[in-house]
């Protein structure tokens, strides 16, 4: 079955950079991206990301006339928005729409299922191919994920994605929670694999052997933390196990090496607290209640917070 492939590199790649991209070189980005053959560029949050960022970049406004922009260059059925409900207003939707953008994903947190349920709506009302996604996922029980798939999915979602916020997941668990969005009667389910632990590519396998037909990767991996599911590892798998259609790994690898050469943010690095908060299912903000030169100490703090 062939995947639905995401570049997220713009924008949670902004993690690393506060979202300072320059326009010149996310117009160069996108055009890169979609000649190496992803189907969709997500290149921004509309309004700021969960928490906010100063100065925040252009890459994590989101504003129209980078989405116009990026539409011109690439063409508008290549354009991916992300957003959290509580960042925008009843304008923005219609704005980034008439702007050329025609995939959002509206992050969806428990407890906050009304507010993503009216985006939800608004954004397919107005033509928008519609993702729901889940934030911090390895927090979410069986129950509770299937009745939020659902909810979403009946709200109009095209596809209902998991992200494993904290990088946290084993395998088993990421098959047994597309399992469960399969089981919900979601019409798509798609990945969004963090790497804190190095398992952000057996996480996407196992996504995509249980069902999931929609995937997240960034250009050399980068991304908030210790970084997403890298890009030129995916793109060999979807080629030789038949699950690629139009990709170019010639192309998606010039285009790693251009973000190496451009961006100094964007080269690969573990930062070693990183792996700490994975394995203690814990968010990159905790890394600052957690920081210290000893890397055991590092350890026992998280361990500690896990337990409070």
């Amino acid at each position: 079955m062939t995947i639905i492939n995401l570049d997220v590199t713009l924008r949670d790649g902004g993690y690393r950079n506060n979202f300072g991209f320059s326009l010149e070189y996310v117009i160069r980005h996108a055009q890169a991206s979609v000649a190496a053959g992803f189907d969709w560029v997500e290149i921004a949050y509309r309004g700021g990301s969960v928490r906010p960022i100063d100065p925040l970049g252009l890459t994590g406004r989101g504003d129209d006339d980078l989405i116009a922009a990026v539409a011109e260059a690439v063409g508008a059925e290549h354009v991916a928005m992300i957003l959290h409900p509580k960042n925008i207003t009843e304008g923005d939707l219609p704005a980034m729409y008439d702007a050329g953008a025609r995939l959002v994903r509206v992050c969806v947190s428990p407890g906050q299922i009304d507010a993503a349920v009216a985006t939800v709506e608004q954004a397919r009302s107005l033509g928008f191919t519609v993702g729901a996604n889940f934030t911090r996922a390895s927090a979410l029980a069986g129950p509770e994920l299937v009745q939020m798939a659902s909810t979403l999915s009946a709200a109009g979602a095209d596809v209902i994605y998991l992200a494993d916020s904290n990088g946290s997941l084993l395998p088993p668990k990421v098959a047994e929670l597309i399992r469960h969005c399969r089981a919900a009667g979601s019409p798509a389910v798609g990945v969004h694999a963090h790497n804190n632990l190095g398992l952000a590519l057996a996480n996407s396998i196992a996504a995509v052997e249980a069902g999931a037909t929609w995937a997240d990767s960034s250009v050399l991996g980068m991304g908030k933390g210790p970084g997403n599911l890298v890009a030129e590892h995916w793109t060999p798998f979807l080629l030789r196990s038949g699950r690629a259609d139009g990709l170019d790994l010639g192309s998606a690898l010039q285009l790693a090496r251009d973000l190496e050469r451009a961006v100094p943010e964007a080269t690969p690095a573990l930062a070693l607290p990183d792996v700490a908060l994975g394995h203690f299912d814990l968010p990159v903000e905790a890394r600052s209640a957690i920081d210290a030169d000893d890397l055991r100490l590092v350890v026992q703090s998280a361990r500690a917070l896990c337990a409070s």
